[in-house]
């Protein structure tokens, strides 16, 4: 092994070091609940120290400064947001309830930039399969969602949980899930029209269980 690479060598456990240091003086956190913040610093902190393996003209000094200088920026601004409840949403942002009793928020969905689809994900790996078990659903600051099931009938309660295809998501039809239960668009648009739900483009969400279906409009 020539030079070269020694140096390689001893410049990544240098750096492994200096990251592990400065990851441990920022705080213990579970990945799941990193800010948007701490990540832009993580991937930063990452690509300097990339750079300094990988550039041998400069100085490892020069490379550890900008580091240590973020880490500096973190701390400062997690101190600051501990007394600032302000700063702390800014920078953290804010809980927000997408689904209150049943009824999905559509407007803090869009605006939150979160559709259907992760909606539904999220409910399927907290095994909730139809949105009428939901009291509140609560999207954190760090992108997890939060579930809060209604309190279920003793005398009604399932042994396991039943998963509710949607037939409808944001007014347009799921025809795969339509094909599973060997109905046609006919049939559901016949249904809804019946319950006096005449146009397809209102409906936010729509499933069909135990013979009954829940509908949830599109807040205007």
């Amino acid at each position: 092994m020539g030079w070269q690479e020694l140096e390689i060598v001893w410049r990544t456990i240098l750096l492994y070091g200096v990251i592990l240091v400065i990851f441990r003086l920022m705080g213990k956190r579970e990945i799941g609940e990193l800010s948007v913040l701490d990540l832009v610093v993580f991937i930063m902190l990452g690509e300097i120290a990339i750079i300094a393996i990988e550039d041998r003209e400069k100085p490892l000094v020069d490379q550890i400064i900008p580091m240590v200088t973020l880490m500096l920026i973190q701390i400062t601004l997690a101190l600051v947001s501990i007394k600032s409840q302000k700063l702390r949403k800014l920078l953290d942002g804010e809980p927000v309830i997408l689904i209150r009793d049943g009824k999905i928020d559509e407007r803090k969905m869009r605006k939150n930039r979160y559709n259907f689809e992760d909606l539904l994900v999220q409910l399927r790996e907290k095994d909730i399969g139809d949105l009428r078990d939901v009291e509140y659903a609560i999207l954190e600051p760090s992108g997890r969602l939060s579930v809060f099931q209604k309190q279920p009938n003793p005398k009604s309660q399932k042994q396991n949980p039943v998963f509710t295809f949607p037939l409808i998501l944001d007014g347009l039809v799921q025809y795969d899930n339509l094909s599973e239960m060997k109905k046609t668009e006919v049939w559901l648009r016949q249904q809804l029209q019946e319950l006096g739900y005449p146009d397809i483009g209102e409906i936010s969400y729509c499933s069909f269980q135990d013979g009954e279906f829940f509908v949830d409009l599109i807040d205007k």
